[in-house]
């Protein structure tokens, strides 16, 4: 009898834990100004940090011609921000993109994941917003 209620306590945890990943109360975050119209939204998700510092790096020349840039960090995107490169200095590039009225945004799950709530240059928000930012945005590009 011992057995079968340390096993049913141990399966309600376990069923607990995987329901309030798949409905994080990060979902309630929310810090991108609905009404925003960017002209690029760009969404980085890969890990590889030469494609995060490229991503960046288009970011840069579409800012500098005159566009509104909004960044959304995921998945394994977020690591590259929290980790940072030698060869590709991401966070030099964020900074200057963030000094020059781009915001980057990260999902809190992926933070949340990762045990941090501390991802270099990015806000912290939800897949909400990332959703309104591919909604509104003229063009949309994806890494």
């Amino acid at each position: 009898m011992k057995r079968f209620v340390l096993l049913s306590v141990l399966i309600s945890l376990v069923c607990i834990t995987l329901q309030s990943q798949e409905f994080s109360s990060c979902e309630n975050l929310s810090t991108f100004d609905k009404n925003r119209k960017p002209d690029l939204g760009i969404v980085i998700s890969s890990g590889d940090a030469e494609t995060v510092w490229n991503a960046l790096r288009l970011a840069v020349v579409a800012q500098s011609k005159g566009d509104s840039v909004v960044i959304f960090v995921v998945n394994k995107a977020v690591d590259v921000f929290i980790n940072g490169d030698k060869k590709f200095d991401v966070f030099k590039l964020s900074r200057d993109l963030t000094a020059k009225n781009v915001d980057i945004y990260t999902c809190a799950t992926c933070a949340k994941a990762r045990n941090t709530e501390n991802v270099q240059m990015c806000t912290i928000t939800s897949i909400y917003d990332m959703y309104a930012i591919i909604n509104n945005s003229k063009k949309v590009i994806s890494f």
